[in-house]
């Protein structure tokens, strides 16, 4: 039988393959009672399962590719950490010798209890940890279970496969990342999820939130994946199949055309320049950048170097990824952003319980309740200067008062190499992100102290529209085209420029090539993006018009009817 499932595109194009299941859903689980003389030889089926998953842990751990992130060791040592923890080797053991039942029934049993309590936990980051107990038990039932006939035992994909998964752990990640694999789909995730962004650096289509894939897909059925829509066809029919196969290589060959764009110049037809930067995530992410032709690196999300571990980066640690970074880009522009924790982002070693982390302490306003830590980076920014281009960027600034706080650090930064002799360049520029409606409503305040801004339009909607971006319940109602959401982004533009200072859009509005024209008649001519947007975006620009984009934008900004919006979107990419 033939169905459809939606969820969120988060890497654009089309698949199709077989679907491999991959055990990271509820496992079917037994309940046996066991005599009291067989819980010495339970007990030790649940230890030897243990050992197993310990054994396979180090395995990843050890036979890590070269170029693999620092992050994912860091996934591992946590997961090595949960299964050695007493909550999870100690209390099954008990529970078998008390309940006299299997080593697989005590082990959910506990996995459920614990999961509990994640659950009353109100801080949704922290909430999500229980992802990694999850993920770490299913590993220990799946040993369990090795001599049933169930097939939940992780196996190695395919070639072609298209994974299907309750989630993905940055531990299968890994293993997954040496083979050759179409496509994923998963059950949770966002846009900004682990699983999201190794999607888009690998350049495959994938779709994340489909709540039920995992359940209702059965391995090797047939699936076509069109990460573009968010579509997924479980078993399509041979009419279905031969339509999307003609899509797929209408795809490909656009792929292919947009590759000879690489090196072409980014200007509108009337010969003004554009330039298109890239948003990186890791160092390695920079051979990606330069692939697709950016002009430089409008976003270097720190943060990813303070994820996922339990110790912060040190000074010289941090140093030496913005210096590659830096030294990769060959004298063009680097920005680096200061770490932007907090919400989603929770840094394991500043854990704060907030109702709505979101708006609570995060990005600079952790930085600034954190100054021994904001103080390391800074240094490590500093000294990275004298490598390249680099360029500071302050994220989530709402007032004058951070920004005096903000530029007092700097240069007390500045004056600390100085007593230490070490070397960087004092004319760095420093930027800071317009992403709340009370910064984009009293501009003046930044641009008099500022060098350059950028437009983080992600939290900027996310803010004006009282939408939290990470909930897929509430998807439907974050809509870029809002009038208040271009009234904002028009008039920071304009402000911008009335001010004398460069202002660049870096959120998920710079890389939609149908708000590209948009923008441009706004007045914007610097995009920041993910490098596998930037040719698509590039080849818009060269299509461009900005005397007819600008007289379009304007009277989209004159009307708050959605469909006169749309329609007039519509005319303006025609």
């Amino acid at each position: 039988m033939s169905f459809t499932l939606h969820g969120i595109g988060v890497s654009s194009g089309i698949a199709i393959g077989r679907a491999h299941l991959v055990s990271h859903a509820q496992l079917e689980v037994p309940h046996l009672e066991i005599p009291k003389a067989a819980v010495p030889q339970e007990q030790a089926r649940f230890d030897a399962a243990r050992d197993h998953v310990r054994t396979e842990l180090e395995a990843l751990s050890s036979h890590m590719p070269d170029k693999a992130p620092a992050e994912y060791e860091a996934f591992i040592n946590v997961h090595r950490m949960i299964l050695d923890d007493d909550m999870l080797a100690g209390e099954p053991r008990r529970l078998i010798a008390t309940q006299f039942c299997n080593a697989e029934w005590a082990l959910k049993q506990q996995m459920d209890a614990l999961l509990a309590q994640f659950e009353a936990i109100e801080d949704p980051y922290l909430r999500e940890r229980k992802t990694d107990v999850k993920q770490v038990v299913e590993r220990v039932l799946a040993a369990l279970l090795l001599d049933s006939a169930s097939t939940a035992a992780i196996s190695v994909p395919e070639e072609g496969s298209i994974l299907v998964a309750r989630d993905l752990s940055p531990a299968d990640v890994i293993l997954f990342k040496q083979h050759r694999f179409a496509s994923f789909i998963t059950d949770l995730g966002g846009t900004t999820s682990h699983t999201a962004i190794v999607a888009r650096s690998l350049g495959i289509p994938s779709i994340v939130a489909l709540h039920h894939a995992r359940e209702l897909v059965r391995e090797n059925e047939t699936l076509i994946v069109d990460g573009s829509h968010g579509v997924v066809i479980v078993n399509p029919d041979e009419s279905v199949l031969a339509e999307y196969r003609l899509r797929q290589e209408e795809w490909d060959l656009e792929r292919q055309k947009l590759r000879r764009l690489t090196t072409t110049r980014a200007a509108t037809l009337d010969g003004t320049r554009i330039e298109l930067h890239a948003n990186i995530e890791l160092p390695e992410d920079v051979v990606a950048a330069r692939s697709s032709g950016a002009a430089g690196i409008g976003l270097f999300r720190t943060e990813f170097l303070y994820l996922n571990r339990r110790d912060l980066p040190s000074e010289d640690e941090q140093y030496e990824a913005y210096r590659s970074v830096a030294e990769a880009m060959e004298g063009l522009p680097v920005t680096i952003r200061t770490f932007d924790l907090g919400a989603d982002k929770a840094l394991e070693t500043v854990e704060r319980v907030a109702a709505n982390p979101a708006l609570g302490l995060r990005a600079i306003r952790l930085c600034l309740a954190e100054p021994q830590m904001f103080h390391g980076q800074l240094r490590a920014i500093l000294r990275a200067s004298v490598h390249g281009r680099v360029r500071i960027l302050i994220p989530m600034l709402s007032s004058r008062q951070e920004l005096t706080q903000t530029l007092a650090a700097i240069d007390l930064a500045k004056r600390s190499l100085d007593a230490d002799r070490i070397s960087y360049d004092p004319q760095v520029p420093v930027g800071g992100m317009i992403e709340i409606p009370a910064a984009a409503l009293s501009l003046s305040t930044f641009t008099q102290r500022l060098d350059f801004l950028s437009i983080g339009t992600n939290d900027l909607i996310q803010y004006t529209l009282a939408i939290d971006r990470t909930d897929d319940a509430v998807s439907h109602l974050y809509d870029p085209l809002h009038p208040a959401v271009l009234q904002l982004v028009s008039g920071i533009i304009q402000s911008a420029h009335k001010a004398g200072k460069p202002v660049a859009v870096c959120g998920e509005m710079a890389g939609d090539v149908t708000l590209t024209r948009l923008l441009l008649g706004f007045g914007l001519r610097q995009f920041s993006m993910h490098p596998a947007n930037l040719l698509e975006v590039k080849q818009a620009v060269l299509k461009s018009d900005l005397v007819d984009s600008a007289q379009i934008a304007r009277r989209m900004l004159k009307t708050d009817d959605p469909e006169k919006l749309y329609g007039l979107l519509e005319k303006l990419n025609a």
